[in-house]
């Protein structure tokens, strides 16, 4: 029996660990936008405390679709960013969940899995 994936363009989180992370088999050890209605792209952003504004108003840049939701992945334990950062966001109603990046790997392949247009901005630190 030969199986078929209900979207075969999604991307999906293969696999994961601290300091690395493997989108559709290919391995990724520097921070990544994943797009569920789109691909990936390199996040420039290295460190939690490198964080600005910019981060995240890039976030929307990344794909052709307004997310419903944005999944920030903050590195190998849970932090959350200043409400200021996400004002771009934050001011276009678009939901905002913050969660450690192994965490968000995992809800990121459940909702992309379910038709949702969500954002993944993953934290990945060395």
């Amino acid at each position: 029996m030969k199986l078929h994936a209900d979207q075969p363009d999604l991307h999906t989180i293969t696999a994961y660990e601290a300091g690395w992370i493997a989108v559709n088999g290919q391995r990724h050890t520097q921070s990544i936008i994943l797009s569920s209605t789109g691909g990936w792209l390199p996040w420039s952003c290295a460190r939690f405390e490198a964080l600005t504004p910019g981060h995240f108003e890039s976030l929307l840049a990344s794909t052709d679709e307004r997310p419903e939701l944005v999944l920030f992945g903050s590195g190998t334990r849970l932090r959350f960013a200043r409400p200021a950062l996400l004002q771009s966001l934050i001011s276009q109603r678009i939901g905002v969940e913050t969660m450690d990046t192994l965490a968000a790997c995992r809800t990121y392949n459940i909702l992309a899995a379910e038709g949702r247009r969500v954002i993944a901005a993953l934290l990945i630190e060395a």
